[in-house]
């Protein structure tokens, strides 16, 4: 086991797209790091500069203590499972797993310990004779993450592991490889572009974009106090609405329909008021009938209903035009083009500064 760290690191590629842009990072030793971010974010770019397979332009990795940015991947002690198996199809699970090892010249005993070990962890014990062609899509990535396991790495970097396999498959292996990694307490860093899986995987939770670390911290942290628009926009399903709003001359601000949401001392012009659809409710007050003080109360025009089970999500837009989600408990019937009053509690709203998008608190 090893702790992870980056220190002003960035890749910057020939023609000049900085693709990393100075990331500073530290990772606990035994713990599960998750990258988190839509795609051509750099996170993916990132855990190649851990692997070796990417070179760093500037700044330093180090694992377990050592700087690693000259060394080549197999003198590294990680292990890396992919998007795609990678499985050698003429060869037998066993053999599958236990390639790496024989090429290091690994004792037979040895071997044959770490295969049954890890088969025994992965549940796959019965498949050890089979061929890749004979399993299934989530067999095939137990496999992959055997042949991880039996190296014994000080650090596992997962790029996307789980991306290829179906909805109902990818739940089933996100609750096992979370128990794998609890068992075995190995520095892991997974790299998804899934904020559901991100947020039920990470021990440490990074969200990146545009090549920058936007957000670090616990799921819970990043949800429940999201440092930026972009954060906010993308953790959660569904993502927290954003409402434009405006200032007096007093320095109150003022929610588009005429309800005045906070007085806020802060050096922003304009801000953006964010709520998420499960802290709307629908029928509460009325446009200057808010029971709290300060709260926010406006009219919803209805544009669709999503049923999903045990409760809908309620889909609209305010008077001003911008879209609003509403998460309600049970079938919600209500037609489009029907008007609804909605209301916020204060405790619930989130302030930005629309000019930078970070938080204000």
């Amino acid at each position: 086991m090893a702790e992870v760290s980056l220190a002003q690191v960035r890749k910057i590629y020939p023609g000049g797209f900085e693709a990393v842009k100075t990331v500073d990072l530290a990772i606990e030793d035994g713990s599960l790091c998750v990258l988190v971010g839509p795609s051509g974010c750099g996170k993916s770019t990132l855990l190649r500069m851990i692997a070796g397979l990417e070179t760093v332009t500037e700044g330093t990795v180090t694992i377990g203590g050592l700087p690693v940015n000259d060394r080549e991947p197999a003198e590294r002690d990680i292990a890396m499972v992919f998007q795609s198996y990678a499985l050698y199809p003429h060869m037998s699970v066993y053999d599958n797993m236990a390639y790496g090892l024989r090429n290091r010249r690994t004792a037979k005993p040895e071997i044959e310990r770490r295969v049954r070990e890890a088969a025994g962890l992965l549940d796959i014990e019965a498949m050890l004779a089979r061929k890749p062609r004979q399993l299934s899509g989530g067999q095939r990535q137990r496999v992959a993450m055997g042949r991880a396991i039996v190296r014994e790495p000080k650090v596992f970097l997962f790029d996307e592991p789980l991306s290829n396999l179906d909805a109902k498959l990818r739940v089933q292996m996100r609750i096992e490889l979370k128990r794998l990694q609890r068992k075995l307490g190995t520095t892991s860093i997974y790299v998804t572009h899934d904020q559901l899986e991100a947020m039920t995987l990470a021990d440490q939770l990074v969200v990146m974009n545009a090549g920058r670390i936007e957000q670090i911290g616990t799921a819970m942290e990043v949800y429940e106090k999201p440092a930026t628009t972009f954060v906010a926009s993308f953790i959660g399903s569904p993502p927290m609405n954003l409402i434009p709003a405006a200032s007096d001359e007093n320095g109150q601000y003022f929610g588009e329909t005429g309800s005045r949401i906070l007085r806020l001392r802060s050096s922003a012009e304009r801000i953006v008021v964010g709520v998420r659809p499960e802290d709307i409710h629908l029928g509460e007050a009325h446009p200057g009938e808010a029971t709290e003080p300060d709260s926010v109360a406006f009219t919803v025009e209805v544009s669709g209903v999503e049923p999903i089970g045990a409760e809908s999500l309620v889909h609209g837009h305010t008077g001003q035009g911008h879209d609003l989600t509403i998460r309600v408990p049970g079938y919600a019937e209500f037609g489009a083009g029907r008007k609804l009053m909605a209301h916020a509690s204060p405790k619930t709203l989130h302030f930005f500064d629309a000019g930078n998008g970070r938080r204000i608190d």
